[in-house]
């Protein structure tokens, strides 16, 4: 173990003899390994968020969005293009017990936005045209009135249901139970107001005005196709069967005989955790491959700092040499000694970064957001793996050129 424990010594000897100059050698590495702590634990805490908001949702919902895609692809309505393959009908051919039998709730909607105005406040509105099984789909509480009724679905009624933030927007110190409100000149009476609920999903609730479908679809939008429609299955064992059944029924619906001619896209909850999963995996990568750039920095400012190094302890390495030390062992010296900086500025960097991350999670939590601190010991090891793969790449050139120094040469350098 000596021809590993005595460079170290040596290697610690050195950098403690001129603190300053180490310091400024591990800054680089210090930087970089924090920089990428900070990118895996903010990527690890937002997936962690995204993915949570999403299982709120619940495993056993099904998704049905107008456009076909391939199996693994998002469709194209998911990406702003519109598409008005769905229609009312094929919502209503999904509420058939019979074509359908696993089916406990559906639900249609459309989306637009408008300028609401109530009696003493205008504001420009976000709003979902939707069927009253939405209640039932969304676990809807309300803090005052009623939701919407299946009747209102088609009968073209005037009522609107508030989320809490909407309903304080627009009635600041007034109830808006039975209070009117006019979209598009078109007058609406509050029938309800939401709980607070905060985000579910992609959706903030307290944020949205629900309206019934017809009323929306056609009193304000001008439309005859719907945005997409939602589907809850009784058992999440039946999820697989639900999404065949229903892929069967607007297949029937659209006159479709092949699928890969499907003008409609079916995902499951499940299926969307997995995209999800992929997608905020890859991004998290990227931004800490993007952040390990800056080692590379780290490791050109070390590689600089060991030459300096090698010229100053021309006349040690010669008297190394002298007394029987082999090429191999200057080397290896100057070789741990550029590792042990690296891993030095690794481990300073990982506690760096440890420490804003969690200072950035409380910031986070503090403005609302269900933040959870996320520093995995994955990331810890790859990014203490990158510093000692840095230190080597970069203290390989410096320990080589020390250990061509010639012994005779070395002992006359002054």
């Amino acid at each position: 173990m000596r021809f590993i424990l005595d460079p170290i010594r040596i290697s610690y000897n050195n950098l403690n003899s001129s603190k300053f100059r180490s310091f400024l050698t591990m800054l680089g590495i210090i930087i970089g390994v924090g920089s990428v702590i900070v990118v895996m634990s903010l990527g690890s805490s937002a997936q962690g968020l995204v993915l949570n908001q999403v299982k709120t949702l619940g495993t056993n919902l099904i998704g049905i969005m107008p456009g076909g895609s391939e199996e693994k692809g998002p469709p194209a309505a998911a990406l702003g293009i519109t598409i008005t393959t769905l229609k009312y009908q094929d919502y209503a051919a999904l509420l058939d017990k019979k074509k359908v039998p696993n089916l406990t709730a559906v639900a249609a909607t459309v989306t637009g936005t408008a300028l609401v105005k109530s009696a003493t406040e205008v504001k420009q509105q976000n709003y979902v045209g939707t069927t009253a099984s939405t209640a039932e789909l969304e676990k809807t509480e309300m803090a005052e009135g009623r939701f919407l009724l299946p009747q209102e679905d088609t009968n073209m009624a005037r009522v609107a249901v508030l989320g809490s933030t909407v309903a304080k927007d627009l009635f600041p110190n007034v109830d808006p139970i039975d209070k009117d409100i006019i979209i598009k000149d078109q007058v609406f009476k509050v029938v309800g107001v939401l709980k607070k609920k905060g985000s579910t999903g992609f959706t903030n609730v307290d944020e949205q005005m629900y309206l019934p479908l017809f009323t929306a679809q056609k009193t304000l939008l001008g439309i005859n196709y719907l945005n997409s429609v939602s589907a809850k299955v009784d058992a999440d064992q039946n999820v697989e069967r639900a999404m065949e059944d229903i892929r069967a029924t607007l297949r029937e619906q659209h006159n479709i005989t092949n699928p890969i001619d499907d003008d409609f896209t079916v995902r499951s909850t499940a299926q969307a955790l997995d995209v999800l999963t992929n997608i905020t995996n890859v991004l998290k990568f990227f931004l800490a491959g993007i952040a390990a750039i800056s080692l590379v920095v780290g490791g050109i400012g070390i590689m600089n700092i060991m030459l300096v190094s090698v010229k100053q302890r021309i006349w040690e390495i010669g008297l190394r040499q002298a007394v029987g030390a082999r090429k191999s062992d200057i080397i290896l010296q100057f070789l741990i000694e550029s590792i042990f900086v690296t891993f030095s500025g690794g481990m300073a960097g990982i506690i760096l970064g440890g420490i804003i991350s969690f200072l950035a999670s409380l910031i986070i939590q503090s403005l609302g957001y269900e933040w959870e601190f996320s520093m995995t010991p994955q990331s810890i090891m790859l990014a203490a793996g990158i510093a000692i793969f840095i230190g080597i790449i970069f203290g390989m050139y410096p320990a080589r050129k020390a250990g061509r120094v010639s012994p005779m040469e070395a002992l006359r350098y002054e």
